[in-house]
């Protein structure tokens, strides 16, 4: 959140050919699907819980600076910044108490609702077992790894289904839990919803 926050405050109220590197690149990242570049980062840096963090910081920015980027685009236009340059403040203090005030709800609403999103793609490397996680710890995607394998070498299903499916109702429930809350985050700060 907060390189895609640095990032897009800097393209979106500078604009020009710093604006043009920084979001072109930005689109370079966004060429990769994100799990699989995921993995590719655990992978190379090393297979520990540490770098799968990194990874997803270094895959989950792009959108954070993509959505910033438009807010500040937007506000940027507005009267009081207009106002706060002309009395002199500097772009940093135009950026921070002015522009970034008015256009960080929707990045809160994004971010609220990627908590789900990582948590699912950890789950998922985790499953595939690159996650770094020792062997033995209590992480849904290893539980559902381990009851996989192990039902598969012939253990009855319907007497273990439980080996499975608790584990994925809890990463069901965490997932829908912030789902629920990304929308209410977005029905209490958009305006224009409040209007109705």
């Amino acid at each position: 959140l907060i390189i895609g926050l640095l990032t897009g405050c800097i393209a979106g109220y500078y604009g020009g050919i710093l604006d043009e590197l920084l979001m072109r690149f930005t689109d370079i990242i966004f060429a990769f699907p994100a799990l699989i570049l995921a993995m590719a980062l655990v992978v190379a840096l090393g297979k520990t819980l540490d770098n799968v963090m990194i990874a997803l910081i270094l895959v989950w920015w792009p959108s954070y600076t993509r959505v910033i980027r438009g807010e500040i685009l937007r506000v940027k236009q507005e009267v009081y910044v207009e106002a706060a340059k002309a009395v002199g403040c500097s772009d940093f203090r135009v950026i921070i108490r002015h522009i970034l005030p008015n256009a960080i709800y929707p990045v809160l609403i994004v971010a609220s609702l990627d908590i789900g999103a990582v948590v699912l793609s950890v789950a998922a490397l985790s499953f595939l077992g690159i996650s770094g996680v020792p062997a033995g710890y209590a992480d849904w995607g290893q539980m559902i790894s381990y009851a996989q394998a192990w039902i598969g070498k012939g253990a009855p299903l319907e007497k273990y289904w439980y080996a499975f499916v608790i584990p994925g109702l809890f990463i069901f429930v965490f997932v829908l839990g912030w789902n629920l809350l990304g929308d209410a985050f977005r029905d209490i700060l958009d305006p224009t919803i409040r209007r109705r």
